[in-house]
């Protein structure tokens, strides 16, 4: 059984509900998750203590990738969430724009950086949880396996 941290950043909706999926999903299957909207979370040893560090976030932008609101203030204090040694994976819902679910490759690289284990590959959603159901269920099976 692991102990799974899932930290989201949504403006619509969109990527809080698959985080809630991703959370339930891991429940069922024995694991420890908890769902956090980074607008409540401090980034203060916020990895600590965990086996595996999920991160959402919608993101835009056409000159550079602009990340959600909330989660924005979360990743430029990622030095503090003590995630060195810990498995991390992401995930984003998007739109057509010019840097389609950025957040993913931008939040990993920073990740990579600090001495996050990547565990899987981002899994970058044009659209909702609906109607992308089942391939949010094929990346949830993916994690599954890696955990």
């Amino acid at each position: 059984m692991s102990n799974v941290l899932i930290v989201y950043g949504s403006t619509t909706g969109n990527t809080a509900d698959i985080a809630e999926y991703l959370g339930g999903r891991l429940r069922t299957a024995g694991h420890v998750a908890d769902v956090r909207d980074a607008a409540d979370v401090s980034p203060d040893g916020l990895c600590e203590g965990r086996d595996v560090a999920l991160f959402g976030c919608s993101a835009w932008g056409t000159d550079e990738v602009e990340l959600q609101t909330d989660f924005e203030p979360l990743f430029e204090a990622f030095d503090r969430i003590g995630v060195k040694g810990v498995k991390t994976a992401c995930f984003a819902s998007g739109d057509s724009f010019e840097h389609f679910c950025g957040a993913v490759d931008v939040i990993e690289a920073r990740l990579s950086e600090l001495g996050g284990i990547q565990i899987l590959e981002g899994l970058k959603l044009d659209g909702n949880l609906s109607s992308n159901g089942s391939d949010v269920e094929d990346w949830a099976n993916r994690l599954l396996a890696a955990l």
